[in-house]
C-alpha cells in the first residue's frame, strides 16, 4: 500500500471499520477463553449520539478492545431501550400532526403506529456509534421490545407477584400530566422555582372569627376537607372541634389537631387536602377525612372546582386568587422561593395523585445489593466517592410505582375478571389467565371474553434491570449455555444520574434470579458540559454536533479529545480544541512513522552505540509506562492511561528516541537499528489502539503485509518484560544534560549546525555510557571530565554536575559582552528602585506583609542574577 503524505481519517475510518465487520473481528462466540462482557447502556430508541454518549461508549470501546487484545473472549452487546414514555410522545405528537388524536383509535391501531416509527426513525443511534469505531458485536443487537426480552418481562413479573411482591394498591403517586402517566421518584427533577405564599381568611362557622391559612396552590382549595392545628398551639386553642367554611366553596370541613403542623411556618395553621399531598393523605387516613380529588388527568379542574372546571390549575390559580381577593378572603401574598418537582422526560410539573398502581416490594430486594456493594465489595463502583450516594438510596428505598399509564411498552400481565378490577389473575398468557381465572371462581365456563387485561404498560426501568440477564435469555432459560460463559459480565460503564434507576436495579435484579453480581465493576463518568461549566442542551445551543466533531477531526481525534480531559465521576469540560488536540497527536503518530519509513538501509553498517543505548532505553521506558497504564487500568483511571501512552509517544518516542537513531543528512541507517525501532514502535501501536484504533490501524497495516489474523483489533496486548529503573533514571539524567546545552544554544544564538565542546565536573559520579548520546544530541565535538571549573565559559547544573561551554570560537565575544553589560545596566536601575522602596519607613510599616515580603524577594533575586552576570563577563574578558 502507497504511504500517503498526510494522514486522512475520512478514508481511512470506513476502510478500517468495514474490513473488521467483514471479518467477523468482533463477533462473540462461546470457546475455551474466558469471557470480557460488557452490555451497553442501551440508549433510547428516539435517542441520536450525543456528547454524553460519545464518552460512554469511548470508554466502553477501550475497554473493550483492550480486553480483546489481552486474549479475552471480548463480546459487547449493544441494543437500545423502548423508552415507553419518550417514544409515545414522539407517536402521539406525529400522530397529532397527521390530525390523528390518540384517543379516537384503538391500541392495537396505535401500537402499529408505534412500531412503525421505531422502525422507520428507531435505533439510527447505534449506526452513529459506529461512526466513533464502537466494537460492538452487531450480530447481538437487542430492543427491550423483542419477544425473547418481552417473555423475560412477563415472567418476571409473575414471578415476582408469586412470590408476594408485586401487589396492586390505592396510593399516592406522582403523576406527569402531560404524560398522563404515573412516574417512580427517582424520575423526577427538582427546581427551585419563584412562586407565591397567599395567606387566605377561612371563616368560623358560627362567629365572626377567621383562621388564617397560608398556601403556594390557592386552587387546592377546593379539595380542602379540613384545618388542622397544632394540640399545643394556645392560640387556637378555643377552635378545637368547630368548623371553618371553605371560601368560596362555601363547604364546612372540620378543625382537627395534630402534632404535624409545623408552629413556625406561616401562620401556625394547615388546610388537608388529602387527594393532592401525601403528607395530607396520611392525615387524612389517620382522621378519617373525606378525600375529593379535583383534577382531571391533564391536571385541568373537574367539576369540584366549579366555575374553574376545565381550566388549567395554573391558569385557574391566577384567577381564584383574583376572586378570593376580590371577595376579601385575601389577606396579603408575599414572595416565596419553593422546590417543585419536574418530570424527568416532558418537564411537566408532577402532580401529587391518588391512583390505583402496581407496586414492587423492595425492602427484601435491596440487602443482597447493599451488601454485595457496601460490605463485600463484590461489585466496585469507581470513584469508590458514589458509595455513599448508594447507601443512602438503598437504605431509604421505597416501594417501586412500576405502572404506566401509557401503551407503548411491556403490557402488564394481569387479567380483570368480569367488569370492575377487583377480582384478578396473573399469568403469562392468555391461555394461562383463562385456566386460572377458573380456578379462582370455580366458574368452569367462564372464557376469555369475560377477561380484560390490564390496560397499564410498566415502566421501563422493569425491563432494562434485567438487561444483563435477558440480553443472553438468562431469564427465560437460565441453564443455557451462552448465559453461564459471559454472565456475569465484568464491566459496566454508565452516569452517576442513573446509579439508582438502573445499576442498583440491576444489582437487586442479578441476586434476586442468579443469586450472583450482575457485573464486577461500574465505572461512572461525569457529564459533558461545555467549557463555561454549562451542562450541554439544544436549548442552550452549546452542544456540538457529535457526528459533525467526527467529521472535522476524525473519530481517533474526538476520541483522544474526549478521553484526555475527562477522570470517572467528574464532570468534562469540553472544548473543541481538545478534539484539535487529538487530530493532532493521529498526525504526529502518522509523520513519525513516514519519518521511519523514509529511512534508507545500509545492510553493512554496525549499530552505533548512541543508537543502541537509545533503544535500550526505550525498551525499558516503555515497559516502565505499559505497568502505569496497566496499574491506571486496574483503577479505571482510563484518562490517565492516555495520558501516560500520549507523553510515552509524543515526548519519548518522537522526540527523543528518533532524533537518538535518525541518520545525519544524506546517510543511511543500519538495519539492526530500523528493524528494533520499527518494533518498538509496533508496541506503540498496540499500547494506543484502544483509544485511537482507527490511525494504529491503518499505521499496523503499512508496515508489513499481514494475513487477516494478524490484523491489530485481534493481536496482543504489549507482553510485560523486566527493566532497569536505573536506565531510565540514567537516561532522564541525560536529557537534563542536553536540554541544558540546548537552552545555551538558544539563549546565546549559537546555530545547532555549529559544534560546540563540553567540559563535565562529574560531582554525581554519573556512568559515561551516555556520552556519545549527549554528543550526538548536542552536536558536541569534544567532551572532556574536568575536576576545575572552565575559564570564558558558560555554566549550568544538572543535580550536582557542573557543565561548562566555552564561548570563545562559539559567540561573538564584544557582542555577548555588550549584552551583558546592558542587562547589568537594567538591573541595576531596578535594584535601585527596589531599596528606595524598602528604605521609605512608612511602606515597610503600612504595606501588608506579602506585599513587603515580595519586595524583598525581588531585591534577593536582582542580586543573584547581578553576580552571575558579574561572573559570566569576568570569564569573557
Amino acid at each position: 500500500m502507497a504511504l500517503a503524505t498526510k494522514y486522512n481519517a475520512k478514508e481511512v475510518e470506513d476502510k478500517w471499520y468495514q474490513f473488521w465487520l467483514d471479518q467477523g473481528f468482533f463477533n462473540s462466540e462461546v470457546n475455551d477463553k474466558p469471557a470480557y462482557t460488557i452490555v451497553i447502556p442501551p440508549p433510547n430508541v428516539t435517542g441520536i449520539l450525543h456528547m454524553g454518549h460519545m464518552l460512554n461508549n469511548t470508554i466502553q470501546d477501550v475497554l473493550i478492545r483492550r480486553a480483546r487484545l489481552q486474549g479475552f473472549n471480548a463480546c459487547w452487546v449493544p441494543g437500545t431501550d423502548h423508552a415507553s414514555i419518550a417514544t409515545e410522545a414522539k407517536v402521539v405528537a406525529k400522530l397529532k400532526a397527521e390530525g390523528i388524536d390518540k384517543s379516537s383509535i384503538s391500541r392495537d391501531e396505535f401500537l402499529k403506529h408505534a412500531w412503525d416509527w421505531t422502525h422507520n426513525y428507531g435505533g439510527k443511534i447505534l449506526d452513529q456509534l459506529k461512526k466513533l469505531g464502537a466494537s460492538c458485536d452487531w450480530n447481538r443487537v437487542k430492543f427491550t421490545m423483542d419477544e425473547d426480552l418481552y417473555t423475560s418481562v412477563i415472567h418476571s413479573f409473575v414471578d415476582l407477584y408469586e412470590k408476594g411482591k408485586i401487589y396492586r394498591g390505592h396510593r399516592m403517586v406522582n403523576w406527569d400530566p402531560e404524560a398522563k402517566t404515573t412516574l417512580s421518584d427517582e424520575e423526577i427533577i427538582y427546581q427551585e422555582k419563584n412562586g407565591n405564599l397567599y395567606y387566605i381568611n377561612y371563616p368560623i362557622e358560627g362567629s365572626e372569627e377567621c383562621l388564617t391559612i397560608a398556601t403556594t396552590r390557592p386552587e387546592t382549595i377546593f379539595g380542602d376537607t379540613a384545618i388542622c392545628i397544632h394540640p399545643e398551639d394556645e392560640r387556637y386553642q378555643h377552635l378545637k372541634g368547630k368548623h371553618a367554611v371553605v371560601p368560596v366553596v362555601g363547604r364546612k370541613i372540620p378543625i382537627i389537631q395534630d402534632e404535624y403542623v409545623d408552629l413556625e411556618f406561616g401562620t401556625g395553621c394547615l388546610k388537608v387536602t388529602p387527594a393532592h399531598d401525601e403528607n395530607d393523605k396520611n392525615l387524612g387516613d389517620k382522621h378519617q377525612l373525606e378525600v375529593i380529588d379535583i383534577f382531571n388527568e391533564d391536571a385541568s379542574l373537574n367539576a369540584f372546582g366549579l366555575h374553574y372546571q376545565g381550566q388549567d390549575r395554573f391558569e385557574a390559580r391566577k384567577a381564584f386568587a383574583n376572586e378570593l381577593k376580590e371577595k376579601g378572603f385575601l389577606v396579603k401574598t408575599e414572595n416565596h422561593l419553593n422546590k417543585v418537582g419536574t418530570s424527568e422526560r416532558t418537564g411537566a410539573v408532577i402532580e401529587p395523585r391518588l391512583s390505583d398502581q402496581w407496586f414492587l416490594t423492595m425492602q427484601d430486594l435491596a440487602q443482597p445489593a447493599i451488601d454485595a456493594v457496601l460490605k463485600d465489595e463484590t461489585i466496585k463502583l469507581f470513584p469508590k466517592k458514589f458509595e455513599n450516594t448508594y447507601k443512602h438510596w438503598m437504605e431509604n428505598i421505597r416501594d417501586w410505582n412500576i405502572s404506566r399509564q401509557l401503551w407503548w411498552g411491556h403490557r402488564i400481565p394481569a387479567w380483570y375478571i368480569g367488569e370492575g378490577k377487583n377480582e384478578f389473575v396473573v399469568a403469562k398468557n392468555e391461555e394461562e389467565a383463562l385456566a386460572k381465572a377458573i380456578e379462582k371462581t370455580g366458574n368452569s365456563s367462564l372464557s376469555l371474553a369475560e377477561l380484560h387485561q390490564e390496560e397499564d404498560v410498566l415502566d421501563t426501568w422493569f425491563s432494562s434491570w434485567l438487561w444483563p440477564m435477558s440480553v443472553f435469555n438468562g431469564i427465560n432459560e437460565p441453564e443455557n449455555e451462552e448465559f453461564k460463559y459471559y454472565y456475569p459480565t465484568k464491566d459496566l460503564v454508565t452516569g452517576p444520574d442513573i446509579l439508582f434507576f438502573w445499576v442498583a436495579r440491576m444489582i437487586m435484579a442479578g441476586y434476586e434470579y442468579t443469586e450472583q453480581k450482575p457485573f464486577e465493576n461500574v465505572y461512572l463518568t461525569g457529564l459533558v458540559r461545555d467549557k463555561q461549566g454549562r451542562k450541554m442542551s439544544k436549548s442552550l445551543g452549546n452542544s456540538p454536533d457529535a457526528l459533525q466533531l467526527i467529521e472535522d477531526f476524525g473519530a481517533d481525534g474526538v476520541r483522544v479529545g474526549l478521553l484526555l480531559s475527562n477522570a470517572a465521576g467528574n464532570d468534562l469540560l469540553f472544548d473543541e480544541a481538545l478534539c484539535q488536540q487529538g487530530k493532532g497527536f493521529a498526525n504526529k503518530i502518522w509523520n513519525a512513522f513516514r519519518l521511519i519509513k523514509g529511512w534508507e538501509v545500509d545492510e553493512n553498517l554496525s549499530t552505533p552505540s548512541y543508537a543502541k543505548a537509545g533503544l535500550d532505553w526505550y525498551a525499558s521506558r516503555f515497559q516502565q509506562v505499559l505497568e502505569e497504564v496497566d496499574d491506571h487500568f486496574s483503577k479505571y483511571r482510563i484518562s490517565d492511561a492516555l495520558m501516560a501512552s500520549y507523553k510515552l509517544v509524543w515526548d519519548d518516542f518522537c522526540s527523543w528516541l528518533l532524533e537518538i537513531i535518525k541518520p545525519n543528512y544524506g546517510e543511511k541507517i543500519d538495519a539492526i537499528t530500523l528493524q528494533q525501532v520499527i518494533s518498538l514502535f509496533e508496541d506503540n501501536l498496540k499500547l494506543l489502539h484502544p483509544f485511537m484504533p482507527f490511525v494504529t490501524e491503518e499505521i499496523w497495516q503499512h508496515i508489513a503485509e499481514r494475513n487477516q489474523e494478524e490484523a491489530l483489533v485481534v493481536n496482543q496486548w504489549p507482553v510485560k518484560k523486566s527493566y532497569q529503573k536505573a536506565k531510565t533514571k540514567t537516561f532522564d539524567f541525560m536529557k537534563e544534560v542536553v536540554s541544558g546545552i540546548r537552552n545555551v544554544r538558544k539563549e546565546k544564538n549559537i546555530s545547532f549546525k555549529d559544534s560546540i565542546d563540553l567540559f563535565v565536573i562529574n560531582n554525581e559520579n554519573q556512568t559515561k555510557e551516555l556520552d556519545d548520546l549527549i554528543k550526538k544530541l548536542g552536536n558536541i565535538t569534544k567532551l572532556t571530565y574536568s575536576d576545575t571549573s572552565v575559564e570564558g565559559a558558560l555554566s549550568y547544573r544538572v543535580g550536582a554536575n557542573e557543565y561548562f561551554i566555552p564561548l570563545k570560537g562559539a559567540i561573538n565575544i564584544e557582542e555577548e559582552i555588550e549584552k551583558i553589560n546592558e542587562e547589568i545596566k537594567y538591573l541595576k536601575g531596578f535594584l535601585n528602585s527596589v531599596e528606595k522602596k524598602l528604605g521609605n519607613e512608612r511602606f515597610v510599616n503600612n504595606a501588608p506583609e506579602q506585599v513587603v515580603a515580595l519586595e524583598k524577594k525581588k531585591k534577593s533575586d536582582a542580586l543573584a542574577k547581578l553576580k552571575t552576570l558579574e561572573i559570566s563577563l569576568k570569564s569573557l574578558a
